[in-house]
This record gives structure tokens, sequence and C-alpha cells, in this order.
């Protein structure tokens, strides 16, 4: 397996995998998966990876600026998603390890992800990446008619911003 840059030849196996985490109900408060003009734009151009074997995407991982202000420049949203069939491999946490370094080299100083309560695996895949639990926003927002809540946790770097 190598990680390498996420371009646009990628996509249709990065969407697929984005719908399978879709259809769990607690990988995002999504219902539908974009179109590649959308995410591309929604998404930075420095860290955005993925995990591929014998030319098979089995996860990625990007980051989405948190603001358009510049005080907050250097402040990324992470989102990560793992092939059902390549769970529970120790992908996540490569991934995740190459999107901090590449986020640290683009000057991002601050990581956050926003993680359903019931998204277990994605807590303790964070947390082993240096995350920490800042918080919650309890019944933030409904999917399929339930309240959800979201986890809040973050990653200073600790080689910019301090």
């Amino acid at each position: 397996m190598e990680i390498v840059k996420l371009e646009y030849d990628h996509w249709p196996q990065v969407r697929i995998i984005y719908e399978e985490g879709i259809a769990t109900g607690n990988a995002t408060m999504e219902t539908h998966s974009p179109e590649w003009g959308s995410w591309n734009d929604a998404h930075t151009t420095h860290s955005r990876w993925v995990a591929i074997d014998t030319n098979e995407v089995l996860g990625w991982a990007a980051l989405s600026p948190v603001s358009e202000r510049c005080v907050f420049a250097g402040v990324a949203e992470v989102s990560i998603y793992i092939a059902k069939k390549a769970r529970g491999k120790g992908i996540g946490l490569k991934l995740l390890e190459k999107l901090i370094i590449s986020s640290e080299e683009a000057g991002i100083w601050t990581l956050q992800s926003g993680i359903l309560d019931q998204n277990e695996a994605s807590m303790k895949l964070h947390q082993k990446a240096g995350f920490r639990t800042i918080g919650y926003r309890e019944r933030i927002g409904q999917l399929n008619g339930q309240w959800r809540t979201i986890n809040l946790l973050e990653r200073r770097s600790s080689k910019l911003g301090l």
C-alpha cells in the first residue's frame, strides 16, 4: 500500500468510499456525495491523500478550510474515510499521519474534526493521532429525523502557531 496525492482520476473510487461512510449513518451528517467540482472547491489542494493498493483506493483524507477570514488561515477541518473492506487495518492512521505532515508543511497550525457520537472508531483513530476532545455540540442537527451530537476534536501543531 502507498499513500499518494488524491487526483481527479481517483474521484470515482473516493466517491464510492464516501458513500459507504454516508450509508453507515455515523460518518457524516451529509446524505449524498457531491460532484467532483463541488468537492474539489471545498477542499484544500495541499493536503489530500489516498491510500492505494494495486490501483485500488482503500481510503482517503483531505482538509477543508474552516473560514475565509485570514486569521483562521492556519485552521482546517479533517475528512477521512476508509473503504468498508479495508477498515481496522491501520490505513486510517497512516492517512491521518500523512495529512498532519502535509498540513504543517502548508502552514496549518490547528486541525479540527467533528465526529458523531456513535463513531467510536473515528474517535479512537483521531486520539491515536494526537487529537484531543475539546467539547461537543449536543443535538446540533438531525439526520434521518434523529437529533445527533457531534464531538469536537482538535490537534494543535507542535511546530507551528505556538
